[in-house]
């Protein structure tokens, strides 16, 4: 997950022409489409007050009428123009989405400079630490508190079910999500999700009894090279607790590739994911 290791994965997978196409791509799929029918909508910067401190976190919602909310969990990169762009074409399709700033704890978001990624050893380096602090029971704090935050808003719906989207390292936390609040979370996307399989007690796939949520797991391809039993733990825990769960492996993706500002963004598969995701929310959380 989100690690050394991943990185270089993915700079062996990117030639330097390749990386110049990347690059590129990057610039042009900052520009992701809205939906067909799209709804006018507005967002704000928003400042939370948790257990542990105050997160900044960003809210966008449709400009009228009341909709099924979204948390939003980011990669390790974090909250940044790319993931608000992302909260804004949910937002969209007809949804109140609150993207949160996970590292609130150490610092505010966006932290990257231009030009910064984590493949860089000095960025890594630096962002590595604040991971520290975010176990599980500190996960759990935060989501109770971004889920009172979103019940409190006059946008949500909260006769409808809540979904939890999370990317990288954001993947495990809508697992823990769905765990605390089954009254609420009906839907949960975990997107090149790392450490949703572990050897440790409080592992995500452990908690999925307590769950009643359908899932999707869009897994990418080196991921799974690299964890290849974690697909089939996940199925069988699913399967256990009766609950839906659509788990792929895309052909051709490398960790990361979701967001579009991501160097191995991928955007048909990104794309065909986010479509799978709405599907899920129709299905689940009216």
């Amino acid at each position: 997950m989100c690690d050394e290791h991943t990185a270089e994965d993915n700079a062996q997978h990117l030639s330097r022409r390749q990386f110049g196409a990347a690059a590129g791509a990057v610039g042009m799929a900052m520009l992701l489409p809205s939906p067909a029918n799209a709804m006018a909508v507005t967002g704000r910067d928003v400042s939370i007050k948790t257990a542990d401190g105050t997160a900044d976190c960003w809210f966008v919602a449709p400009t009228s009428g009341k909709h099924p909310a979204v948390l939003v969990w980011p990669d390790i990169m974090g909250l940044r123009p790319a993931f608000q762009q992302m909260g804004r074409r949910l937002a969209e399709s007809g949804y109140a989405v609150l993207v949160v700033n996970q590292f609130y704890r150490s610092t505010k978001a966006p932290f990257l400079k231009a030009g910064e990624s984590f493949d860089q050893p000095e960025v890594r380096g630096r962002i590595m630490p604040w991971r520290e602090p975010l176990t599980t029971a500190a996960t759990q704090r935060d989501a109770q508190a971004f889920t009172d935050f979103l019940d409190a808003q006059r946008q949500v719906d909260r006769s409808k079910g809540m979904a939890s989207t999370g990317y990288c390292m954001g993947g495990p936390m809508t697992m823990i999500t769905a765990a605390l609040r089954p009254d609420r979370v009906r839907a949960g996307a975990s997107f090149h999700g790392g450490g949703l399989v572990t050897d440790k007690p409080d592992s995500p796939h452990l908690m999925v009894p307590k769950m009643k949520a359908g899932y999707l797991f869009a897994i990418a391809e080196n991921d799974d090279a690299r964890s290849p039993t974690d697909k089939d733990a996940l199925r069988t825990a699913f399967a256990a607790a009766k609950l839906p769960a659509e788990i792929e492996v895309y052909q051709g993706t490398m960790h990361g590739w979701c967001p579009p500002d991501s160097k191995v963004y991928n955007a048909a598969q990104a794309d065909r994911a986010w479509a799978r995701m709405l599907a899920l929310f129709e299905r689940t959380l009216a």
